[in-house]
């Protein structure tokens, strides 16, 4: 990736863990859109005229909490042998946003004692309606294939930690 010269016409920037770009390395221009995301040192960097990305980065030591669909639900979530946090989201929706880098640090704290994964409820609503999902986000704990317990909506940290705890 570093020294490549991508369609745009700009070069790439060097990246390595922990990610960092130094604004040295990225050419001063108004059609620029600099955007840098908080979990785990994902950076992005759009062109307006193109609106193409330029480079995009994220650091190999996060954990990454996987998406589970209909087809997935059965093996991944029901049959595991860990508990399962299943985040329940929308990408329209804004608290869901709000809540995501919060599972993902839970995921990485709780590597090897909890499995989490996240439901997009427009495209998996037959999930959400066996689970009676109505608000989200939600987020179920399930522990041996069944439905344990769960909490709606943009919860500190330690609720989530507290409902976590109960079933490890």
């Amino acid at each position: 990736m570093a020294g490549t010269t991508l369609t745009t016409g700009f070069p790439t920037a060097s990246l390595t863990p922990p990610v960092s770009i130094r604004r040295s390395f990225i050419p001063t221009s108004s059609k620029l859109n600099i955007r840098s995301f908080r979990s785990y040192g994902s950076v992005s960097l759009k062109s307006r005229r193109f609106n193409r990305i330029v480079c995009e980065a994220q650091e190999a030591t996060s954990v990454q909490v996987l998406p589970v669909t209909d087809e997935t639900w059965q093996s991944l979530v029901l049959d595991s042998a860990l508990p399962v946090l299943v985040e329940f989201w929308a990408p329209w929706c804004g608290p869901c946003r709000v809540i995501h880098p919060v599972v993902d640090d839970l995921a990485k704290e709780y590597t090897g004692k909890l499995t989490c994964y996240k439901v997009n409820t427009d495209e998996s609503p037959s999930i959400a309606t066996k689970y009676g999902i109505r608000s989200i986000p939600t987020i179920i704990i399930f522990k041996g294939g069944e439905k344990k317990d769960a909490v709606i909506g943009a919860v500190p940290r330690s609720t989530l930690c507290t409902c976590i705890e109960k079933f490890l």
